[in-house]
């Protein structure tokens, strides 16, 4: 089977979709892998390594898109990239479709067959191929969020941890699952005063014999949020609906009785975001502000550390995509559910529902569509 790997066009977005290793995986399984030229540099991957993988590097991606079965990449695909896609072309990266009208327009016009890493599942219901960027975004929230705090970023001009006569600040984190559990790690670390919001006893119990008193844990019906919000200096926006739009938890009401220079790090951009003012940023332009409330908004947060992120995904993605490659997609997806959770549009016909939903798409299950 032939893999092709685009370099990632979207602004600031350095990661790539596999590494020399992963090419290394693809191609002792007798697979031809064609990376775009310089598709890694930024990421640290130079074109050496790849060949010396056994990748072909290919100048053009017009020519990758032309010649690839399957298409491997990190982010959604852009307007002009969607236009390249092939009818039946496997597609296999993040799409975040309930957030995204015309490009879920785009791709069931493509007639492609589009597998999002943010829908695959696991036998406990989690989400392994989101996990990693995840986990990454929680702790970049934590010193993204301290950052906008300093003055000269036009936040309070406070330090997370405090000193010696200064109080710490207050952290407010929304939602309990991996982001929530990776911006505890690095918001306690550095010493803040820090509440996890969560709706589920089970899992603020969990959080709770990890953290031990370095959290102040807070089930979200029996909490004013609307207070814990006014008091605090950094809240992180963490909550997620897989595969659908992340519901507006913080509204302009709350933003408006918040404390000036106060900052908000939505993590849940990529789904729509689940503050009210929020909206997509980049990190050319982080940040913007509302009511002099700083939003930190950037929907490829993970970008910002292209190595880390490359080497967490692909030891998610890897497993699945060899599968798809040795297999082809009909088997791997028919043999595991979990992988099957990933389909979202297939060949014309939106395959997950809550996207399906949100768009007014007629839903076809993923099973059906296999059939």
């Amino acid at each position: 089977m032939k893999i092709g790997v685009p370099k990632e066009i979207k602004p600031q977005e350095n990661r790539i979709g596999l590494t020399p290793e992963s090419v290394k995986t693809l191609t002792a399984n007798g697979h031809e892998v064609l990376v775009e030229n310089n598709g890694g540099y930024e990421a640290g991957f130079e074109n050496d390594q790849y060949k010396s993988a056994g990748a072909k590097i290919v100048n053009q991606a017009e020519d990758i898109f032309n010649d690839a079965d399957v298409i491997v990449k990190v982010k959604e695909p852009l307007s002009n990239e969607v236009k390249m896609i092939k009818e039946n072309q496997i597609v296999f990266t993040y799409l975040h479709l309930a957030a995204a009208k015309e490009l879920t327009k785009g791709l069931v016009d493509s007639k492609a067959v589009c597998i999002a890493y943010e829908t695959v599942t696991d036998n406990n219901g989690r989400l392994p191929l989101l996990a990693p960027m995840s986990a990454v975004a929680g702790r970049m929230s934590v010193q993204a969020g301290a950052h906008c705090l300093e003055k000269n970023q036009k936040g309070r001009g406070i330090l997370l941890g405090g000193a010696p006569g200064g109080d710490p600040a207050e952290v407010v984190i929304l939602g309990g699952g991996v982001v929530g559990e990776n911006a505890a790690i690095i918001a306690t670390g550095m010493r803040a005063k820090v509440h996890v919001v969560d709706k589920s006893e089970a899992r603020l119990k969990q959080l709770t014999e990890m953290f031990g008193d370095k959290i102040i844990p807070q089930l979200s019906d029996k909490t004013d949020l609307e207070k814990l919000i006014s008091q605090c200096d950094l809240l992180v926006g963490g909550v997620l609906i897989p595969g659908a739009e992340a519901p507006k938890l913080v509204t302009k009401k709350m933003i408006k009785n918040m404390k000036r220079g106060s900052v908000i790090v939505d993590v849940a951009i990529d789904q729509g975001g689940c503050v009210e003012t929020s909206k997509p940023t980049t990190h050319a332009e982080p940040t913007y502000i509302v009511d002099d409330i700083v939003h930190y908004c950037v929907a490829n947060m993970p970008g910002g550390v292209p190595r880390t992120s490359t080497l967490a995904l692909n030891k998610a993605t890897l497993p699945f995509l060899t599968k798809l490659a040795n297999d082809g997609y009909h088997k791997a997806l028919k043999d595991d559910h979990n992988f099957l959770a990933g389909l979202n549009v297939h060949k014309g016909q939106v395959t997950y529902k809550a996207v399906a939903d949100v768009f007014g798409y007629d839903y076809l299950t993923a099973k059906e569509a296999l059939n």
